[in-house]
């Protein structure tokens, strides 16, 4: 019997595993296995920061695989004022998963890294090579550096102990149960929850920035469905980008449409130039991806915007949005 534990798995990509594993045909490519048990867990049953914690979970559950998705998080203006933090919480978390998964004999650990962790100054478009060619964007270097060590930690614990440790390197990700709390939310589940109080207040939506700067987006579901099959079918340790095409970037302003066309929203949109909006685009290359992972079809992105509108919309109330503070 495989255990697959999920670290953050009350997140936004663990809750789309959740939902993967759960409503994918029991025994197919995405679906669950009947040798598979599932383990999801969130930082209230462990402090992934603390070793002892992390010891007693890996005791508790005693895993065979790890998907490791526990990170502290954040969009643009909450990383440029706690780049400190972002840094020694993510490397305490990853430095804990990793070395217990080893001291436990663990399988194999997937962790899933950002394309933050690319220069900030490199060729385009990225790809799996050109993560360590210089240093990342000055916005979040705390987030990204603490998400880049991963990558070499990984090499290290083949190189000395033959470790099965590899990671994921998604796009800008967004889908059901994403935190919408304005302040520490990313664009897409900002821009929702902006939308849905300037309709509900009567005010005009404010976006930050000029519109112009390009993202690849990724559905959860897809990415749930991606982390999956990196689980069973690749054992590299060489990480790689799991990600819609680089055709497929959206502009800024070409998301606030497409949300306020998906909420029906009448009101006036402005765009706020005073606010920093982070890289102008990053655009990666799947190139890797779907050269391994065969017959592949991604969510268009209005249909997967349009359900994760239709999910806010439905559970507001229990939704992560911060409504103390709105």
């Amino acid at each position: 019997m495989s255990v697959i534990l999920v670290t953050g798995g009350s997140g936004l990509v663990g809750k789309a595993l959740q939902h993967v594993i759960n409503t994918e045909p029991v025994g197919s490519r995405f679906g669950r296995r009947p040798d598979e048990q599932w383990v999801f867990v969130s930082s209230s049953e462990a402090d992934l920061r603390n070793a002892e914690e992390a010891r007693l979970l890996f005791e508790k559950y005693k895993p065979t695989h790890v998907i490791h998705l526990a990170a502290i998080v954040g969009g643009v203006y909450i990383n440029m004022k706690n780049n400190l933090n972002f840094l020694r919480d993510n490397i305490l978390i990853n430095d804990n998963v990793l070395h217990t998964a080893y001291q436990t004999k663990v399988q194999k650990v997937i962790s899933c890294l950002s394309t933050c962790v690319f220069p900030d100054k490199v060729t385009y478009p990225l790809d799996e090579t050109k993560i360590h060619l210089g240093p990342p964007h000055d916005s979040n270097f705390g987030y990204s550096y603490a998400k880049r060590l991963v990558d070499v930690q990984n090499r290290a614990y083949k190189d000395q102990f033959g470790c099965n440790f590899t990671a994921a390197i998604p796009t800008s990700i967004f889908g059901p149960y994403d935190n919408f709390e304005l302040g520490s939310a990313h664009v897409i589940p900002a821009l929702i929850h902006k939308c849905y109080l300037a309709q509900k207040n009567g005010t005009p939506l404010v976006i930050g920035g000029s519109g112009k700067p390009l993202r690849q987006f990724i559905y959860s579901y897809d990415l749930a469905k991606l982390f999956i099959w990196q689980l069973r079918e690749y054992d590299d340790v060489e990480p790689i980008i799991l990600s819609v095409a680089e055709d497929q970037e959206v502009s800024i302003k070409q998301l606030a449409e497409a949300i306020v066309k998906a909420m029906h929203f009448k009101g006036v949109c402005l765009f706020d130039t005073n606010q920093a909006e982070g890289q102008f685009r990053k655009p990666a290359s799947n190139a890797k991806l779907m050269t391994l992972i065969g017959d592949f079809e991604f969510t268009p992105f209005e249909k997967a915007l349009d359900e994760t509108v239709q999910w806010f919309l439905r559970h507001y109330e229990g939704a992560r949005t911060g409504k103390a503070r709105n």
